[in-house]
């Protein structure tokens, strides 16, 4: 399943980069081909909770590449830690950390709204200590697949530096997945996507000088 997801993924990008390098007129073709290296973004974001009982930490940085004015691909690292206690008894604790990465594609159909494929496989670890007695430790993985639309404040023609708010949902809900809820009803499993809310920031690395001369369509 892993490789045919991630396999998917990169063919989804391989089509959208033959088809925009074969949009337009021959000499647009051959000054826009290359690389380049004021395309190259990086940013991503961060998680910080707390709450009555436990807190929330996690990272999500990204590195990537603008391939066209309307098309953006790139990969990400997944890190978060819950810690809570009283959970589910008084005085017993469980700590979750849940890391791995995938790739991402996010396209534009217009400057400031974008909707966006991310492929991951992610590790959960999760470890429970009883207030009396011996705790337990487990780990699992699963792939996810999210799907979903973001607007996008500040994207200006020449700049790849922006704030973004998305809302995704992993559309394989897959046992194990930390983005589903699972649910047990008339002795029959199922998984719910949660909407997953993210909101960060899109940084350019070299928009100087022929960065600032691109313009989004």
């Amino acid at each position: 399943m892993k490789k045919v997801m991630l396999s998917f993924v990169l063919l989804s990008i391989g089509i959208i980069v033959n088809a925009q390098s074969q949009s337009g007129d021959k000499k647009k073709d051959e000054k826009e081909k290359g690389f380049k290296k004021e395309n190259l973004f990086t940013g991503g974001s961060i998680a910080l909770a707390f709450y009555s009982g436990g807190s929330t930490l996690g990272a999500s940085p990204v590195f990537g590449y603008r391939l066209a004015n309307w098309v953006d691909a790139g990969v990400v690292v997944n890190y978060t830690h819950d810690s809570r206690r009283d959970y589910p008894y008084i005085n017993d604790k469980i700590r979750q950390s849940v890391y791995g990465g995938g790739a991402f594609t996010r396209i534009y159909p217009i400057r400031f709204l974008f909707a966006q494929a991310q492929f991951e496989h992610n590790f959960t670890s999760v470890k429970y200590i009883p207030a009396v007695g011996t705790g337990d430790k487990y780990k699992t993985d699963a792939n996810s697949l999210l799907v979903g639309a973001g607007f996008a404040q500040g994207r200006e023609p020449g700049s790849n530096t922006f704030f973004y708010f998305a809302i995704l949902w992993d559309v394989l809900k897959l046992p194990n997945s930390p983005y589903v809820t699972e649910i047990n009803g008339s002795g029959i499993t199922s998984y719910r996507a949660n909407p997953i809310i993210k909101a960060g920031i899109n940084i350019g690395l070299f928009e100087g000088g022929g960065g600032r001369r691109g313009r989004y369509r």
